[in-house]
């Protein structure tokens, strides 16, 4: 069976990606420093603890396992603390992304799937966003990964490297069978916070700006679920298997919710009423980002098709109902 490393195979997508690559065929391999995932949430292959900063444990796990590919996850990407403390994003996401490259060709290891962000294009307020659109990204946490997406290229020049880079927009859901799901800690996302609110978890979901120029006047964002995103990276593994070239893919529905239609599909689908309140607007959220998605539609054939509010909150409910990751 072949063997693919999954790096943050521990967090929240990459535990999905792993569930999806065992159904697939593959062995996934998680490495994984649990600084930020959770040990629970490795059940579909082997677990090898380490940091994408340590080139030696990097060389002894690509020895060990001899991967033909690599599903890159592992990153930190709390916007807030990007602005805040932006060397440590540099030294992590960057410089721990370029020892991994370094490593994957150094044992062979050409094919490279890497999990990016619609963050690296900034601010391009109510521009449905494709694949050439200008990345002008706003914080550390979308030029680290700009910066790892030049990195690949410049690797594919040098030595061969192949990569599919992926970026996607509003991740959401849960595993369907609950065998694993989203928990991060802290929470940042809307719909876990909004969970948590309904289960007193904590006092209210706060909506940030009631006054953007939408019809309910909240921010608009497009939603993916998890596991039409992970499908979409075995599609990307099986491109670069098939002889492929490297290619950029965003991942998203093309649509967007407002948080208020949200809330309003979280009521219908939980039955329970979700307490909030509202703030002011935060520094350099835009009042709609949507996906153009067609070019992953067309060229890999891929089919979003969990990827409807409802079913994602209705996943998502579903996990945390059924209980989180030892805390």
């Amino acid at each position: 069976m072949k063997t693919v490393l999954v790096t943050g195979g521990a967090g929240y997508i990459g535990s999905h990606a792993c569930k999806a690559l065992k159904a697939a065929g593959y062995t996934p391999v998680t490495y994984d420093n649990l600084v930020t995932g959770w040990q629970d949430a490795v059940k579909f292959g082997p677990f090898e603890q380490g940091d994408l900063t340590d080139r030696a444990r990097l060389d002894e796990v690509f020895a060990k396992h001899k991967p033909i590919a690599v599903m890159h996850f592992a990153a930190l990407s709390q916007v807030g603390e990007a602005m805040s403390q932006p060397g440590k994003y540099w030294a992590n996401n960057v410089g721990g992304s370029l020892n991994l490259i370094e490593a994957a060709v150094a044992a062979g290891c050409m094919d490279f799937v890497f999990s990016s962000t619609c963050a690296t294009y900034g601010e391009h307020d109510n521009v449905v966003l494709d694949e050439n659109t200008p990345q002008e990204p706003l914080n550390a946490y979308g030029a680290s990964k700009r910066a790892v997406e030049d990195i690949l290229k410049d690797f594919e020049a040098a030595y061969g490297l192949r990569s599919v880079i992926f970026r996607y927009f509003n991740v959401a859901g849960a595993d369907p069978e609950a065998e694993v799901g989203e928990f991060h800690q802290p929470e940042t996302h809307l719909i876990p916070l909004m969970i948590q609110a309904i289960k007193g978890e904590r006092d209210a979901l706060t909506v940030f700006g009631t006054d953007y120029d939408t019809p309910d006047g909240t921010c608009i964002r497009d939603y993916v679920h998890v596991c039409d995103l992970v499908d979409a990276h075995v599609l990307g593994l099986k491109w670069l298997e098939d002889g492929k070239g490297s290619q950029v893919f965003n991942l998203g529905t093309g649509s967007g919710f407002s948080v208020m239609e949200v809330i309003e599909h979280s009521r219908s689908v939980t039955n329970q009423e979700v307490p909030y309140n509202t703030g002011d607007r935060r520094a350099g959220d835009c009042t709609k980002l949507v996906s153009g998605s067609t070019r992953a539609i067309k060229d890999l054939g891929w089919e979003p098709s969990r990827s409807t509010l409802n079913e994602m909150i209705a996943d998502a409910w579903r996990w945390h109902q059924s209980g989180h990751y030892d805390q």
